[in-house]
């Protein structure tokens, strides 16, 4: 039973990394305008420019993506060590939660977001809500399933 919990707890790790570090730094080639929080130039990034724009506070659009960006940095580092999982679960639950309620907030952000800061540009139907919430979901799951440490 130990030995599926570490597996399990590693695959859910390994997740919430690959989502973390595919936002924020995007190792992968070719990423979508807009999409990347630490090298999108100010301006460009749309779920940050939305919030910006329909919360009428500026500081989402750059500062707040960038400390977005580190945060999650942060988490996906502590899910990486087995000896802070916990800890990393947490941060990424507490930032995937924030996420999430922005989401639910239609006057803020809503659950569509548009594909591009074009006027009339489609939306994503979704998907980055989605997105937030199997996140949100694999965060709290690994809080449970990671296997405590044993004590002797």
């Amino acid at each position: 039973m130990r030995a599926m919990r570490h597996i399990g707890s590693w695959g859910l790790a390994l997740f919430l990394i690959f989502m973390f570090v595919q936002a924020t730094i995007h190792p992968l080639p070719n990423p979508p305008l807009g999409s990347v929080k630490l090298f999108d130039p100010p301006g460009q990034n749309i779920v940050f420019v939305t919030l910006a724009e329909k919360t009428q506070i500026p500081l989402f659009e750059p500062t707040g993506r960038v400390f977005v960006a580190i945060g999650e940095l942060v988490a996906a580092f502590l899910l990486l060590l087995p000896f802070t999982r916990k800890l990393g679960a947490g941060l990424s639950f507490l930032i995937l939660a924030t996420a999430v309620a922005f989401h639910l907030m239609p006057s803020v952000l809503g659950r569509e977001i548009p594909l591009s800061l074009e006027a009339g540009a489609g939306t994503d139907s979704g998907q980055l809500f989605a997105l937030a919430i199997a996140m949100l979901a694999a965060s709290m799951l690994l809080f449970v399933v990671h296997p405590s440490r044993k004590h002797s």
